[in-house]
């Protein structure tokens, strides 16, 4: 990781000082830095949205672009998308430059109009999001996750699904009796983006009651696919009452080799 990255991730940490305004995910010689950063910024109308900005800074960063997920309560997808977009294409034109406090400040400056650009634009945006495999870096990945337990899952299986829908990943959240599975497909760069919300948000609550963080989550399997493999067309959470019913749900999507090598030694 290079010096650059770690020199601009404390001027923003210094900048974005408040009470949960910087987040530091992840600081890793083998997959670079994440962060993300939580600011209100003025949108139409004049009201103010509040936006999280999750930045990834890959190893040859500045040299390689980050990565960018957008997310905001008061944006729809659509137009979460459009930002998104946007920020990359400003990106490019800070390459080889620290750029992350340059693409903040801009969607500070310019969200508003990104935003009333997105409704005019989103219905052509829908058709192209439709003839497109739910990835932005062409690089396909089907995942197999483990989970020991979930005490909150009401609120555990809506934040999952918030996070599959922003990350245009599809796939399945398996019960059966006390086993918990989640298949997801979709970009490499999504499902990374999702594992470090699994891993670093207080998704769940301990047995007092208290939110934490995911501590008990396994990665079964994680394979590349190509974009003409079968595939999930979207992310729902079912329940099976017989192993039949479950082994049936990954032979239709063809993978039957997955259920026999990964799950079937879960449930011995």
């Amino acid at each position: 990781m290079s010096e650059l990255a770690l020199e601009e991730l404390s001027a923003v940490a210094a900048i974005y000082c408040e009470k949960g305004e910087c987040e530091v995910l992840q600081v890793s010689e083998a997959e670079g830095i994440s962060f993300r950063i939580q600011t209100h910024v003025r949108g139409p109308l004049e009201t103010d949205v509040f936006l999280k900005l999750l930045f990834s800074l890959p190893i040859g960063y500045p040299s390689t672009l980050p990565n960018i997920s957008v997310h905001s309560e008061q944006l729809t997808r659509t137009q979460c998308m459009a930002v998104k977009e946007k920020l990359l294409e400003e990106a490019k034109r800070h390459s080889s430059q620290p750029m992350v406090h340059e693409l903040i400040l801009w969607i500070q400056q310019n969200l508003k109009h990104v935003v009333e650009q997105g409704k005019t634009s989103a219905g052509s945006a829908k058709s192209t999001l439709s003839t497109k495999t739910a990835t932005d870096d062409g690089l396909l990945s089907t995942v197999l996750l483990h989970l020991d337990h979930m005490r909150a899952k009401g609120k555990y299986v809506k934040t999952v699904e918030k996070w599959c829908a922003d990350l245009r990943l599809t796939g399945r959240l398996m019960f059966m009796g006390k086993m918990i599975f989640i298949l997801l497909q979709g970009g490499q760069s999504s499902i990374k983006e999702y594992m470090i919300l699994q891993k670093t948000s207080k998704i769940d609550v301990d047995s007092s009651g208290k939110k934490c963080k995911e501590k008990m989550i396994s990665v079964l399997s994680e394979t590349k696919a190509q974009a003409e493999d079968r595939r999930f067309q979207a992310f729902e959470v079912k329940e099976y009452s017989t192993l039949d019913e479950l082994q049936n749900e990954f032979e239709a999507a063809g993978l039957a080799e997955l259920f026999t090598e990964f799950v079937l030694p879960q449930l011995k």
